[in-house]
Protein backbone atom coordinates (compact mmCIF):
# COMPACT_ATOMS: atom_id res chain seq x y z
CA UNK A 1 0.00 0.00 0.00
CA UNK A 2 1.27 3.34 -1.04
CA UNK A 3 0.93 6.86 0.84
CA UNK A 4 1.83 9.89 0.13
CA UNK A 5 2.31 13.20 2.22
CA UNK A 6 3.28 16.82 1.77
CA UNK A 7 4.34 19.61 3.53
CA UNK A 8 3.86 22.80 2.41
CA UNK A 9 6.60 24.36 0.52
CA UNK A 10 7.87 27.43 2.47
CA UNK A 11 9.19 30.62 1.07
CA UNK A 12 12.48 31.19 1.00
CA UNK A 13 12.24 34.99 1.94
CA UNK A 14 13.46 34.07 5.47
CA UNK A 15 14.96 31.47 7.76
CA UNK A 16 12.20 28.37 9.06
CA UNK A 17 10.24 29.48 12.82
CA UNK A 18 8.77 27.06 15.25
CA UNK A 19 5.76 27.55 12.70
CA UNK A 20 7.20 25.37 9.87
CA UNK A 21 8.71 23.13 12.05
CA UNK A 22 5.36 22.41 13.23
CA UNK A 23 3.98 21.75 9.78
CA UNK A 24 7.17 19.29 8.94
CA UNK A 25 6.05 17.79 12.41
CA UNK A 26 3.13 16.74 12.47
CA UNK A 27 3.86 15.69 8.51
CA UNK A 28 6.79 13.57 10.03
CA UNK A 29 4.78 11.75 12.69
CA UNK A 30 2.15 10.99 10.11
CA UNK A 31 4.83 9.24 8.24
CA UNK A 32 6.09 7.41 10.70
CA UNK A 33 2.43 5.89 11.95
CA UNK A 34 1.75 4.92 8.44
CA UNK A 35 4.62 3.01 7.94
CA UNK A 36 3.52 1.07 11.52
CA UNK A 37 0.68 0.27 9.58
CA UNK A 38 3.23 -0.99 6.72
CA UNK A 39 2.51 1.45 4.37
CA UNK A 40 4.87 2.27 1.66
CA UNK A 41 5.07 5.90 2.45
CA UNK A 42 7.05 8.72 0.59
CA UNK A 43 6.60 12.47 2.84
CA UNK A 44 7.23 15.89 0.58
CA UNK A 45 8.81 18.49 1.51
CA UNK A 46 10.47 21.58 0.13
CA UNK A 47 11.03 25.05 -0.71
CA UNK A 48 8.93 27.68 -2.81
CA UNK A 49 12.07 29.92 -4.18
CA UNK A 50 10.35 32.04 -7.27
CA UNK A 51 8.49 35.47 -6.80
CA UNK A 52 8.75 39.02 -6.71
CA UNK A 53 8.92 39.62 -3.01
CA UNK A 54 12.27 36.53 -3.10
CA UNK A 55 13.64 39.19 -6.14
CA UNK A 56 13.57 42.17 -3.68
CA UNK A 57 15.05 40.13 -0.15
CA UNK A 58 18.04 39.12 -2.71
CA UNK A 59 18.27 42.70 -3.69
CA UNK A 60 18.48 44.20 -0.40
CA UNK A 61 20.71 41.15 0.71
CA UNK A 62 23.40 42.52 -1.94
CA UNK A 63 22.99 38.80 -3.72
CA UNK A 64 21.52 37.41 -7.24
CA UNK A 65 18.02 35.05 -6.28
CA UNK A 66 19.52 32.22 -7.54
CA UNK A 67 22.63 32.84 -4.22
CA UNK A 68 19.64 33.86 -2.19
CA UNK A 69 17.38 31.30 -2.33
CA UNK A 70 20.40 28.86 -2.30
CA UNK A 71 21.37 30.10 1.28
CA UNK A 72 17.61 29.77 2.46
CA UNK A 73 17.07 26.30 1.22
CA UNK A 74 20.21 25.08 2.25
CA UNK A 75 19.08 26.50 6.04
CA UNK A 76 15.72 24.39 5.95
CA UNK A 77 16.85 21.31 5.14
CA UNK A 78 20.37 21.89 7.68
CA UNK A 79 17.25 22.55 10.20
CA UNK A 80 15.45 19.62 9.50
CA UNK A 81 17.97 17.52 9.76
CA UNK A 82 18.70 18.97 13.06
CA UNK A 83 15.53 17.99 14.48
CA UNK A 84 15.31 14.98 12.93
CA UNK A 85 12.64 14.95 10.34
CA UNK A 86 11.95 11.71 8.37
CA UNK A 87 11.56 13.26 4.66
CA UNK A 88 12.13 11.43 1.36
CA UNK A 89 11.79 14.11 -0.86
CA UNK A 90 13.26 17.90 -0.50
CA UNK A 91 11.95 19.20 -3.92
CA UNK A 92 13.46 23.09 -4.84
CA UNK A 93 10.78 24.97 -7.46
CA UNK A 94 14.13 26.38 -8.78
CA UNK A 95 15.10 23.28 -9.87
CA UNK A 96 14.86 22.51 -14.10
CA UNK A 97 12.88 19.33 -13.67
CA UNK A 98 10.14 21.48 -11.72
CA UNK A 99 10.66 24.10 -14.79
CA UNK A 100 9.79 21.23 -16.94
CA UNK A 101 6.82 19.91 -14.49
CA UNK A 102 5.26 23.46 -14.69
CA UNK A 103 5.87 23.76 -18.59
CA UNK A 104 3.96 20.91 -18.68
CA UNK A 105 1.24 21.53 -17.19
CA UNK A 106 0.35 24.80 -18.27
CA UNK A 107 1.23 23.56 -22.39
CA UNK A 108 -1.95 20.16 -20.97
CA UNK A 109 -4.63 23.42 -19.95
CA UNK A 110 -3.71 25.50 -22.85
CA UNK A 111 -4.81 22.33 -24.89
CA UNK A 112 -7.91 22.26 -23.45
CA UNK A 113 -8.89 25.90 -23.59
CA UNK A 114 -8.23 26.96 -19.91
CA UNK A 115 -5.26 29.35 -20.55
CA UNK A 116 -6.00 32.50 -22.71
CA UNK A 117 -4.01 35.81 -23.40
CA UNK A 118 -5.15 39.13 -21.74
CA UNK A 119 -4.56 42.33 -20.07
CA UNK A 120 -4.51 43.04 -16.86
CA UNK A 121 -4.58 46.35 -14.40
CA UNK A 122 -4.89 45.94 -11.12
CA UNK A 123 -3.82 46.02 -7.40
CA UNK A 124 -1.15 43.01 -6.32
CA UNK A 125 0.47 42.50 -3.11
CA UNK A 126 3.79 41.59 -3.60
CA UNK A 127 4.36 40.59 0.12
CA UNK A 128 1.30 37.63 -0.53
CA UNK A 129 2.15 37.41 -4.10
CA UNK A 130 -1.16 37.83 -4.54
CA UNK A 131 -3.70 40.08 -7.22
CA UNK A 132 -6.28 42.26 -5.18
CA UNK A 133 -9.80 42.25 -6.50
CA UNK A 134 -12.10 45.10 -6.63
CA UNK A 135 -8.99 46.97 -4.61
CA UNK A 136 -8.20 50.95 -5.19
CA UNK A 137 -4.89 52.15 -5.45
CA UNK A 138 -3.02 51.62 -2.25
CA UNK A 139 -5.91 49.90 -0.54
CA UNK A 140 -4.46 46.99 2.08
CA UNK A 141 -4.24 43.70 1.26
CA UNK A 142 -7.02 41.70 2.77
CA UNK A 143 -4.39 38.92 3.81
CA UNK A 144 -1.24 40.84 5.21
CA UNK A 145 -2.85 44.12 5.62
CA UNK A 146 0.37 45.85 3.73
CA UNK A 147 -0.47 48.74 0.91
CA UNK A 148 -0.95 46.62 -2.73
CA UNK A 149 0.99 48.52 -6.05
CA UNK A 150 -0.90 49.23 -9.03
CA UNK A 151 0.38 46.64 -11.88
CA UNK A 152 -0.46 47.49 -15.65
CA UNK A 153 1.10 44.25 -18.17
CA UNK A 154 -0.19 41.91 -20.84
CA UNK A 155 -0.99 38.13 -18.81
CA UNK A 156 -1.78 34.78 -19.49
CA UNK A 157 -5.09 33.88 -17.78
CA UNK A 158 -6.55 30.80 -16.44
CA UNK A 159 -10.16 30.30 -16.50
CA UNK A 160 -10.44 29.70 -12.91
CA UNK A 161 -14.23 31.28 -13.37
CA UNK A 162 -15.08 27.96 -15.43
CA UNK A 163 -14.96 25.37 -12.19
CA UNK A 164 -16.92 27.03 -9.61
CA UNK A 165 -19.84 24.33 -10.13
CA UNK A 166 -17.02 21.88 -10.31
CA UNK A 167 -15.61 23.08 -7.19
CA UNK A 168 -18.78 23.49 -5.48
CA UNK A 169 -20.08 19.68 -6.46
CA UNK A 170 -16.27 18.97 -5.33
CA UNK A 171 -16.93 20.06 -1.98
CA UNK A 172 -20.60 18.69 -1.45
CA UNK A 173 -19.46 15.18 -2.74
CA UNK A 174 -16.51 14.68 -0.79
CA UNK A 175 -16.59 17.17 2.63
CA UNK A 176 -14.00 15.86 3.95
CA UNK A 177 -11.60 16.80 1.10
CA UNK A 178 -10.91 20.00 3.13
CA UNK A 179 -10.43 20.03 6.64
CA UNK A 180 -10.99 20.97 9.33
CA UNK A 181 -14.33 21.68 8.61
CA UNK A 182 -14.26 25.29 9.43
CA UNK A 183 -11.91 25.52 6.69
CA UNK A 184 -14.08 23.12 4.49
CA UNK A 185 -16.50 26.12 4.77
CA UNK A 186 -14.11 28.69 4.02
CA UNK A 187 -13.33 27.54 0.87
CA UNK A 188 -17.22 26.71 0.36
CA UNK A 189 -18.27 30.32 1.18
CA UNK A 190 -14.79 31.74 -1.26
CA UNK A 191 -15.96 30.16 -4.21
CA UNK A 192 -19.90 30.43 -3.78
CA UNK A 193 -18.96 34.42 -4.11
CA UNK A 194 -17.82 33.74 -7.51
CA UNK A 195 -14.65 33.14 -8.89
CA UNK A 196 -12.79 35.48 -11.38
CA UNK A 197 -10.27 34.39 -14.09
CA UNK A 198 -6.93 34.29 -12.64
CA UNK A 199 -3.69 36.05 -14.07
CA UNK A 200 -0.99 33.03 -14.20
CA UNK A 201 2.24 35.39 -15.64
CA UNK A 202 4.06 37.97 -14.94
CA UNK A 203 5.87 40.12 -17.48
CA UNK A 204 7.63 42.99 -15.21
CA UNK A 205 10.10 40.31 -13.24
CA UNK A 206 13.00 38.03 -13.97
CA UNK A 207 12.86 35.91 -11.34
CA UNK A 208 10.94 32.79 -12.20
CA UNK A 209 9.92 29.79 -14.36
CA UNK A 210 9.51 30.93 -18.39
CA UNK A 211 6.46 30.32 -19.97
CA UNK A 212 6.50 28.24 -23.09
CA UNK A 213 5.29 31.51 -25.02
CA UNK A 214 6.58 34.54 -26.80
CA UNK A 215 8.07 37.76 -25.10
CA UNK A 216 9.13 37.45 -21.93
CA UNK A 217 6.25 35.81 -19.38
CA UNK A 218 7.08 34.08 -16.27
CA UNK A 219 4.87 32.28 -14.11
CA UNK A 220 2.85 33.46 -11.21
CA UNK A 221 4.19 32.20 -8.03
CA UNK A 222 1.04 30.06 -6.67
CA UNK A 223 0.33 28.14 -10.37
CA UNK A 224 4.43 27.20 -10.16
CA UNK A 225 4.60 26.58 -6.53
CA UNK A 226 1.49 24.26 -6.26
CA UNK A 227 3.14 21.77 -8.70
CA UNK A 228 5.90 21.30 -6.94
CA UNK A 229 4.05 18.64 -4.97
CA UNK A 230 3.74 16.52 -8.48
CA UNK A 231 7.01 17.46 -9.35
CA UNK A 232 8.05 15.73 -6.51
CA UNK A 233 7.19 12.13 -7.33
CA UNK A 234 6.40 12.90 -11.29
CA UNK A 235 8.49 10.21 -12.60
CA UNK A 236 6.75 8.30 -10.37
CA UNK A 237 3.66 6.17 -9.59
CA UNK A 238 2.68 7.77 -6.42
CA UNK A 239 0.24 10.70 -7.82
CA UNK A 240 -2.34 11.85 -6.50
CA UNK A 241 -1.20 12.82 -2.91
CA UNK A 242 -3.12 11.04 0.18
CA UNK A 243 -2.39 14.40 2.43
CA UNK A 244 -1.60 17.84 1.63
CA UNK A 245 -0.67 19.50 5.25
CA UNK A 246 -0.86 22.93 4.93
CA UNK A 247 -0.81 26.45 7.14
CA UNK A 248 -4.48 27.80 6.99
CA UNK A 249 -3.58 31.08 5.46
CA UNK A 250 -2.46 29.48 2.12
CA UNK A 251 -6.11 27.05 2.12
CA UNK A 252 -7.67 29.52 -0.71
CA UNK A 253 -4.42 28.14 -3.07
CA UNK A 254 -5.07 24.97 -2.26
CA UNK A 255 -8.54 24.25 -1.76
CA UNK A 256 -9.90 26.60 -5.02
CA UNK A 257 -6.89 27.12 -7.46
CA UNK A 258 -4.77 23.65 -6.96
CA UNK A 259 -8.00 20.89 -7.84
CA UNK A 260 -8.44 23.96 -10.44
CA UNK A 261 -5.56 23.42 -12.56
CA UNK A 262 -5.35 19.94 -11.99
CA UNK A 263 -8.94 19.80 -13.43
CA UNK A 264 -8.38 22.16 -16.14
CA UNK A 265 -5.48 19.72 -17.21
CA UNK A 266 -7.58 16.32 -16.92
CA UNK A 267 -5.30 14.93 -14.14
CA UNK A 268 -6.20 13.37 -10.50
CA UNK A 269 -6.97 15.65 -7.24
CA UNK A 270 -5.23 15.09 -3.92
CA UNK A 271 -7.71 12.72 -1.89
CA UNK A 272 -7.85 15.84 1.49
CA UNK A 273 -5.95 18.58 2.25
CA UNK A 274 -5.73 19.44 5.95
CA UNK A 275 -5.58 23.02 7.09
CA UNK A 276 -3.50 23.71 10.53
CA UNK A 277 -4.01 27.20 12.64
CA UNK A 278 -0.94 29.52 13.51
CA UNK A 279 1.50 29.03 16.32
CA UNK A 280 1.17 32.30 18.39
CA UNK A 281 3.85 33.55 20.82
CA UNK A 282 2.56 35.10 23.99
CA UNK A 283 -1.06 35.02 21.60
CA UNK A 284 0.51 37.43 19.13
CA UNK A 285 1.54 35.71 15.98
CA UNK A 286 4.84 36.03 14.98
CA UNK A 287 6.17 37.98 12.92
CA UNK A 288 9.80 39.71 12.10
CA UNK A 289 8.20 43.18 12.33
CA UNK A 290 7.37 42.49 15.87
CA UNK A 291 10.88 40.80 16.77
CA UNK A 292 9.26 37.82 18.06
CA UNK A 293 10.47 35.15 16.34
CA UNK A 294 11.06 31.90 17.92
CA UNK A 295 13.60 28.89 16.16
CA UNK A 296 13.05 25.68 17.12
CA UNK A 297 16.41 23.85 16.47
CA UNK A 298 17.68 25.86 20.05
CA UNK A 299 14.44 24.57 21.69
CA UNK A 300 15.43 20.95 20.91
CA UNK A 301 19.12 21.67 21.93
CA UNK A 302 17.55 21.91 25.39
CA UNK A 303 14.98 19.81 25.81
CA UNK A 304 15.29 17.28 23.19
CA UNK A 305 13.33 17.02 19.82
CA UNK A 306 11.55 14.60 21.88
CA UNK A 307 10.61 16.81 24.50
CA UNK A 308 9.56 19.71 21.61
CA UNK A 309 7.41 17.37 19.90
CA UNK A 310 5.70 16.25 23.19
CA UNK A 311 5.08 20.15 23.71
CA UNK A 312 3.68 21.22 20.40
CA UNK A 313 1.08 18.25 19.69
CA UNK A 314 -0.10 18.06 23.66
CA UNK A 315 -0.75 21.77 23.85
CA UNK A 316 -1.85 22.66 20.26
CA UNK A 317 -5.09 21.23 19.26
CA UNK A 318 -5.00 20.48 15.35
CA UNK A 319 -6.66 22.38 13.16
CA UNK A 320 -6.75 25.63 15.81
CA UNK A 321 -4.26 28.49 16.61
CA UNK A 322 -1.95 27.54 19.65
CA UNK A 323 -0.23 29.11 21.95
CA UNK A 324 3.63 29.05 22.64
CA UNK A 325 5.60 30.35 25.61
CA UNK A 326 8.30 29.54 27.25
CA UNK A 327 6.52 29.10 30.67
CA UNK A 328 3.69 26.67 28.94
CA UNK A 329 6.99 24.42 27.54
CA UNK A 330 8.69 23.91 30.36
CA UNK A 331 5.56 23.94 32.63
CA UNK A 332 4.41 20.58 30.24
CA UNK A 333 8.22 19.21 30.16
CA UNK A 334 8.22 19.37 33.91
CA UNK A 335 5.16 18.04 34.56
CA UNK A 336 4.65 15.32 31.76
CA UNK A 337 7.96 14.26 31.24
CA UNK A 338 10.11 14.93 34.47
CA UNK A 339 7.46 14.06 36.57
CA UNK A 340 4.94 11.89 35.21
CA UNK A 341 6.78 9.81 32.86
CA UNK A 342 10.52 10.05 34.49
CA UNK A 343 8.99 8.86 37.92
CA UNK A 344 7.14 6.36 35.94
CA UNK A 345 10.30 4.95 34.98
CA UNK A 346 12.17 5.51 37.99
CA UNK A 347 9.63 3.42 39.90
CA UNK A 348 9.68 0.50 37.30
CA UNK A 349 13.39 0.48 36.94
Amino acid sequence: MKYFLTTPLYYVNAAPHVGHAYSTMVADVIRRFKRMQGYDVVMTTGTDEHGQKVERSAREAGRSPQEFVGTVAAEYRRQWDELGFQYDRFIRTSEARHHQTVQWLFERCRERGYIYKGNYTGQYCASCELYVGDAAPGDPCPDCKRPTETVTEQNYFFKLSAFQDRLMELYAREPRFVQPETRHNEALSFVREGLKDLSITRTNIKWGIPAPVEGHHVFYVWFDALIGYMTSVKDEDRWPADLHLIGKEILRFHAVFWPAFLMAADLPLPKRIWAHGHILFDQEKMSKSRGNIVRATPIARVVGMEGLRYFLLRDMVFGQDGNFSWEALVGRYNSDLANGLGNLASRTL
